[in-house]
């Protein structure tokens, strides 16, 4: 008999999701880790349960306006050159997905699955006990230019058409609602329905308490390799071989590194992200308000407030690039005014296909390994869905979403 049903590598907020459902549906899970859960990517994103984000980062806007994107100093995107040339296959993958047809087709998939993240969370939000730890006041973008503000639209009209709810909001209302915005408003869209998280930290922690109370186990090590076969899966972490009847990967950005999980040869990136926190400014918003232009999200944190975003397309363990850190800086004074020297900063990794989409399914090795991860700026969005999902794969059972956009090994660009 294995030692466990169920074995999830990897407790940011899509294996934690995985680990969590599949306990209270009654299996006999292991949560491996080397840090604490929810302190990777999960710790230091924008908050917000962004049921709207069907729009990926591959767009035809990126194509036509590549130059300006690459060698500005104020632009939202970075990209490391050497790392470019190192990884082509991945690079020339991207780019193609950034054409019109291939654009839309994502944001379709990206839809049909966003639209399930709030009954794959509430359930794992109501064992956790993480209800005041959940705030809905919606999501608030906005634009300071007359040009990005037309340029929305094609995007705002793809999202309507997908099923996603937003209304229009005037300038003057825009700074009714956030009164401590500084920058000219040209044009503002409320994304009602989005949700947002006092602290992701926090509600990951509760989630693993809820887990460990209804039986679940963890072991802090990092899941180096495991070896399926046709009872069972066999992983070794931390110096110890344990067996379990299934494994998911959902170790993010790190995925790759198991050896013998079948992620080695597939096309996963990373795109870095960075946030500053200032503790004591977190009154000058209300609610995750979006510069469209400058590609980040202003987010009133329990801790303060959180400049979050960007993109930076470079090397997992390359050093932190301290422009991406003094353009927030720069782009946070301008639309909140003058902030304090920031409290902390943080670099975080998202795990990125080349085409935007996750990976979530069976290994196409063996039905014993599944997987979970690739959910690139929307892990924190999709992690309850993503664990529901995996979770019924693990019992054979045929999930009520199509999982073909989604499989390992599918065509990426």
């Amino acid at each position: 008999m294995a030692d466990y049903d169920i074995a999830v590598a990897g407790a940011g907020a899509v294996g934690m999701s995985c680990a969590l459902w599949a306990q209270m549906r009654g299996h006999r899970v292991l949560l491996i880790d080397p840090e604490d859960p929810g302190s990777g990517a999960s710790y230091g994103n924008a908050c917000t349960l962004a049921t709207y984000a069907c729009q990926p980062v591959n767009t035809p806007s990126v194509l036509t306006s590549l130059p300006s994107l690459m060698f500005s100093k104020n632009s939202p995107l970075s990209l490391s050159y050497a790392h470019a040339l190192r990884n082509p296959r991945w690079m020339l993958s991207f780019l193609a997905n950034c054409r019109a047809g291939p654009s839309q087709r994502i944001s379709g998939h990206l839809a049909d699955l966003l639209a399930h993240a709030d009954a794959g969370y509430n359930p794992l939000i109501e064992a956790a006990g993480a209800q005041d730890l959940v705030v809905e006041r919606g999501q608030l973008t906005v634009w300071s230019t007359e040009k990005a503000a037309r340029a929305a639209s094609a995007g705002l009209e793809r999202r309507r058409s997908l099923g996603v709810p937003w209304r229009e909001v005037t300038p003057e209302e825009a700074c009714e609602m956030e009164p401590g915005l500084r920058i000219p408003v040209k044009r503002a869209v409320h994304f009602h329905a989005a949700r947002h998280l006092r602290d992701p930290l926090a509600f990951i922690t509760r989630m693993h308490k809820a887990f460990t109370e209804l039986g679940g186990a963890t072991l802090c090590a990092k899941a180096e390799a495991v070896r399926a076969g046709g009872s069972g899966v066999e992983l070794h972490a931390g110096g110890q071989v344990l067996t379990a009847g299934r494994a998911v990967i959902a170790s993010g950005a790190f995925s790759n590194q198991i050896k013998g999980a079948g992620t080695e040869a597939l096309p996963l990136g990373t795109e870095r992200g960075y946030h500053l926190m200032f503790e004591t400014e977190a009154h000058r918003v209300t609610r995750p308000v979006g510069w469209g232009e400058a590609g980040f999200y202003a987010v009133p944190h329990a801790k303060g407030l959180r400049l979050s975003g960007t993109v930076e397309i470079a090397a997992l363990d390359a050093p932190v690039n301290r422009e991406r850190l003094a353009y927030i800086a720069r782009m946070g004074d301008q639309m909140l005014g003058p902030l304090p020297e920031p409290d902390s900063e943080w670099l975080g990794r998202r795990p990125t296909m080349p085409d935007s989409l996750p990976v979530i399914g069976r290994s196409p090795q063996s039905e014993r390994v599944l997987y979970a991860f690739g959910h690139q700026h929307v892990g924190l969005t999709l992690g309850g869905i993503t664990g529901r999902l995996i979770t019924d794969l693990a019992e054979g059972r045929q999930p009520n979403i199509d999982l073909a956009p989604f499989a390992a090994d599918r065509a990426y660009a």
